[in-house]
């Protein structure tokens, strides 16, 4: 069986936070009964409280940019955490949340409407890298040609000096 996030029904979802928000047991205490997750409990605890039992939907799809910043910028004004903005915003997992903060400010809210979605395209990775290393053999060229070209100048200059000082020592003795 492949490892990974268990997916609950919308009825058990309500069924836990109702049985929790009796008020005679804790989140622990429903988490063993209902053999769930604590972090779950509190999860779907958070997003019915902020909006009912549309918050214990399973939702998947994108975000725009737009949305992703204003949940970023909403943590950052009222002081919220990332699992109570997650309940705010009605979405499924706060560590997505965390990485568009990250994103947000590692590279700049612009970078939010990127949709990084998805595996890396390898062939981009290795036409960038050929492209890169075709990029530093052009510049170790240039370099090469450069220095050829002031050795050249320099050498010139020394000639253009050594002829005008013979001319100058010959006027003298004629």
């Amino acid at each position: 069986m492949p490892s990974g996030k268990k997916m609950y029904s919308t009825e058990l979802k309500l069924k836990v936070v109702q049985r929790y928000l009796k008020g005679d047991v804790s989140i622990k205490d429903v988490a063993k009964e209902f053999n769930v997750d604590k972090s779950d409990v509190r999860k779907w605890r958070d997003a019915y409280i902020q909006n009912d039992i549309e918050g214990l939907y399973t939702t998947h799809g994108s975000y725009t940019g737009d949305f992703k910043i204003s949940v970023v910028e909403y943590i950052h004004n009222t002081g919220a955490s990332i699992r109570q903005a997650a309940a705010y915003f009605n979405i499924p997992s706060p560590p997505t949340i965390s990485k568009w903060e990250h994103i947000y400010f590692e590279q700049g809210k612009e970078a939010l409407y990127i949709d990084n979605r998805g595996r890396a395209n390898k062939m981009k990775n290795t036409m960038k890298k050929e492209s890169q290393k075709k990029n530093v053999q052009e510049n170790e060229d240039l370099l090469t040609e450069v220095q050829r070209l002031r050795m050249e100048n320099a050498y010139l200059k020394k000639l253009n000096a050594l002829i005008h000082a013979r001319e100058k020592s010959g006027k003298k003795t004629k």
